[in-house]
């Protein structure tokens, strides 16, 4: 398989055994997602402005990007923009919406050559035009890669994804093409903006926060959960090892008994790194 080089630098050969023993160690998530926290805070400890922490986040999303497709993950979803983000100050917000659009504009050709398919879910029409320009224009030069689906939440929330999947299945029972006692958990999730992307197998969170803040509320009932107290700008790939490494030592039972036929490979723990 070709060579990733989303982070323009060579991968060592410690890097590449280093996978290898991981993905020879058990099973590799299929799908992550990262609630990637701790960017203003990590920059207010290195004395700086809270939009310095946010633009060197990008390079952990180019680390982590190119780690998960290397390692054969095929679904990365970072938590990018929460709807409640907008009620931070004006001018973070503006610096944020730039620093979108510069980045997009720089990456979409990079994730096109590495077979990287971009992709979103939110409320997109929250966000300036220029912004909606940009992901449009990278989501539809990348929609035929297969390598890895890279998803943004942008003006996400986990509420607001089940509010507007109860309001689709609603209307198609005032519009009598849907008997009510019909309804259930396959139906709801077939409404949601995830309805063509697997549920998260693990959930990673940086900075040591222990909250879902209204992240895939449905999608994450059983995911595993791994907390680091490691900031966002700070997290790349070995941390993401290890994430992964406590991921394949947990024993996902589903809510099944251990031992029956049903039984899948995992764990139900919430695990908690020092960084």
């Amino acid at each position: 398989m070709k060579e990733l080089t989303i982070t323009k630098q060579i991968q060592t050969e410690e890097d590449k055994r280093n996978q290898e023993i991981l993905k020879n160690s058990g099973e590799v998530p299929l799908h992550i997602a990262i609630i990637m926290d701790g960017n203003g805070r990590w920059a207010k400890n290195k004395g700086s402005i809270r939009l310095h922490g946010h633009k060197v986040g990008v390079d952990s999303v180019r680390d982590i990007t190119e780690s998960c497709a290397q390692l054969g993950v095929k679904y990365l979803t970072l938590y990018a923009f929460s709807t409640e983000n907008w009620g931070r100050p004006s001018t973070e917000v503006r610096g944020l919406m730039k620093l979108l659009v510069s980045s997009l504009r720089k990456e979409a050709e990079n994730l096109n050559k590495n077979d990287i398919r971009l992709s979103t879910i939110g409320q997109l029409d929250r966000f300036p035009q220029s912004c909606q320009t940009e992901l449009r224009e990278a989501i539809d030069l990348t929609k035929d890669n297969k390598r890895l689906e890279l998803c943004l939440a942008l003006s996400y929330s986990g509420r607001w994804d089940i509010t507007e999947a109860v309001k689709k299945i609603a209307t198609h029972v005032k519009e009598g093409r849907l008997d009510p006692e019909l309804i259930n958990d396959q139906m709801i999730g077939d409404h949601l903006s995830t309805a063509d992307v697997p549920d998260p197998d693990l959930i990673i969170r940086t900075s040591g926060e222990y909250r879902i803040s209204n992240f895939l509320l449905w999608q994450l009932a059983y995911s595993e959960l791994y907390i680091t107290e490691t900031y966002w700008p700070d997290f790349r790939r070995d941390e993401l090892y290890e994430a992964i490494r406590s991921y394949q030592g947990r024993d996902r039972r589903f809510g099944k008994i251990p031992g029956s036929e049903d039984e899948k490979t995992g764990s139900s723990r919430l695990f908690n790194k020092k960084s």
